[in-house]
């Protein structure tokens, strides 16, 4: 008698894949800048540290394809990956505390998805569907998660930018719905930051603003598995409790996240709340490992109690929103802690430099790093502070637009060349010592057009650059249009101001170093980027060692 085939037998086995990536999805609700991406960073530290393969990844609601035209007082820094993305700030924190490099799949924005959605419908790809926002936007976002879930990682964190209920956040919204469905238990949750303000009048945290912000979520069909409160004050117990009943989440999942002095603290915070163990409990992962944060801890002793101080004055044009400069700053840290020096930054608005009052707004300072930025607002503020360093033998670093800056001035006051300047500036100058790179000339369009990303460096043996970096042959990340010209290479060299650095490949000028001064280097390429805790940057190391006179 034959064997009857119900249903059942004739489905098709479900095929299961050798490691099952598990999804980490970071939300915000009351009010945005609660520090999605500290938080999100310190989880991957922990996490990698117990041993996982962790990467995060940025959603952001904007629909710039890219923060590289944005300016940085709207969205803070424009941060560079290793292939050339544009991308936002947060970025860097990931790197700076996994100590990996992220990628352009690593920040997506809703530009990226219309124009791939559009580019899509226009070569007729949807075989004459209606294009919507369900199925087609949705699934394009789906998609750009789920690429980094081919690279072998075992968990990918994404923090969803802006807060829950606004608009532009939506479509990341339902697309974590369907995922979540997609993927299947354990494969994924949600962690929800949120902030508990505290009442001076009554002297209490209110819990409400957390409720309406987990009952919003709710109603876009997500359950948050951990809420992570940001608060000024300790939670007490009864208000704990109260956050997991009415936000339906266990006790334990309730996640305390205090003001702290430094960011550097929130992995150690979290850890002594098994933030970890509530994560690797819900993902329904094994694993008996605690965190090795001893290296971690030792940076931040370090960095508490430093034997030195020293100022350094940060010349920009942008020092009003200082998260313009936020690589930089955290590279001070970093290099600081190193060596147990406290670096203190002066803030130094370029464009109220003049001859009459640079010595003064630049009197003490121990060091003076003059930052990247662009168009012609306070150059000539710059340009006093570089001459300034220069004959005052004040230890300076000059990175991007700041090595330009020394180049026109070391051409005007040492080459006699008055009238030299950047074709960026002044685009009839007589004297183009910064002069529009050769591939750029035919490029109209400004996003994402740049000299971008990692580019090689020969270093001239015996410089101190390859002294500094210990080889001749470095990669570091690019951001400009402009160029050192090459044509003053000779004349410049000649008055001891040296072209250290030079691309094998095209032979541009990446570095120049100043012969006879303590510490006078400028160069094309963005040192901050590569700078994290674990490494902090060979030049930043060097930088600061000569501020302090060592």
């Amino acid at each position: 008698m034959p064997v009857k085939r119900d249903s059942l037998t004739l489905r098709k086995p479900k095929l299961m894949s050798k490691k099952q990536t598990k999804y980490i999805f970071v939300t915000g609700g009351v009010t945005s800048s609660l520090g999605k991406g500290i938080v999100s960073a310190s989880l991957g530290l922990l996490l990698k540290q117990r041993g996982f393969n962790v990467t995060i990844q940025k959603l952001d609601p904007y629909i710039n394809i890219d923060p590289g035209t944005l300016n940085p007082y709207e969205h803070g820094e424009c941060y560079v990956t290793e292939d050339g993305a544009e991308t936002d700030l947060d970025l860097g924190h990931y790197e700076r505390f996994l100590n990996s490099p992220t990628s352009q799949n690593n920040n997506v924005t809703t530009g990226k998805i219309y124009q791939t959605v559009i580019e899509k419908e226009r070569k007729g790809d949807f075989l004459g569907k209606t294009v919507q926002v369900i199925p087609h936007i949705t699934n394009e976002i789906k998609r750009r998660i789920k690429i980094l879930g081919n690279k072998n990682y075992d968990i990918i964190i994404t923090e969803i930018g802006g807060t829950v209920g606004d608009i532009e956040s939506l479509p990341y919204i339902e697309s974590v719905r369907q995922l979540k469905w997609e993927l299947g238990e354990h494969n994924s949750m949600v962690i929800h930051l949120t902030l508990l303000p505290f009442l001076a009048a009554s002297g209490e945290l209110k819990t409400k603003p957390s409720q309406h912000s987990v009952r919003q979520l709710m109603e876009s069909g997500i359950q948050a598995d951990v809420l992570v409160c940001r608060t000024e004050h300790k939670i007490p117990k009864e208000q704990r409790a109260k956050l997991a009943q009415f936000c339906n989440v266990s006790l334990d999942n309730v996640i305390e996240c205090m003001d702290l002095d430094t960011i550097y603290e929130v992995p150690i915070y979290l850890q002594k709340q098994n933030f970890d163990d509530v994560v690797l409990k819900v993902l329904d992962l094994k694993n008996e490992k605690e965190a090795d944060l001893k290296n971690w801890k030792e940076f931040l002793k370090k960095y508490r109690h430093p034997k030195k101080s020293v100022e350094i004055a940060l010349i920009g044009k942008y020092v009003s929103l200082q998260d313009s400069y936020k690589s930089i700053s955290e590279s001070f840290i970093h290099a600081g802690a190193a060596q147990e020096i406290e670096v203190k930054v002066r803030w130094v608005y370029s464009g109220e430099l003049t001859s009459e009052n640079v010595e003064e707004q630049l009197k003490g300072v121990d060091g003076m790093l003059i930052a990247p930025g662009f168009g012609d607002r306070g150059i000539e503020g710059k340009i006093l502070a570089a001459k300034y360093a220069r004959e005052n033998k004040i230890p300076m670093l000059g990175i991007c637009l700041g090595m330009q800056i020394m180049t026109i001035e070391f051409a005007r006051n040492v080459l006699n060349l008055t009238k030299a300047n950047s074709v960026e500036f002044d685009t009839g100058t007589e004297e183009p010592v910064i002069a529009l790179m050769e591939e750029q000339k035919n490029v109209v369009e400004k996003g994402g057009t740049m000299r971008l990303g990692a580019w090689k460096c020969t270093l001239k043996s015996g410089s101190k650059l390859q002294e500094i970096y210990g080889t001749r042959n470095i990669s570091e990340r690019h951001r400009h249009r402009y160029e050192f010209n090459g044509d003053y290479k000779t004349e410049f060299e000649k008055n001891g101001f040296i072209a250290s650095g030079i691309n094998p490949d095209t032979e541009l000028v990446e570095t120049l170093e100043l012969k006879d001064h303590p510490f006078y280097v400028g160069v094309q390429y963005h040192p901050e980027y590569k700078s994290t805790v674990a490494n902090p940057h060979p030049l930043f190391l060097a930088f600061i060692k000569a501020v302090s006179g060592k």
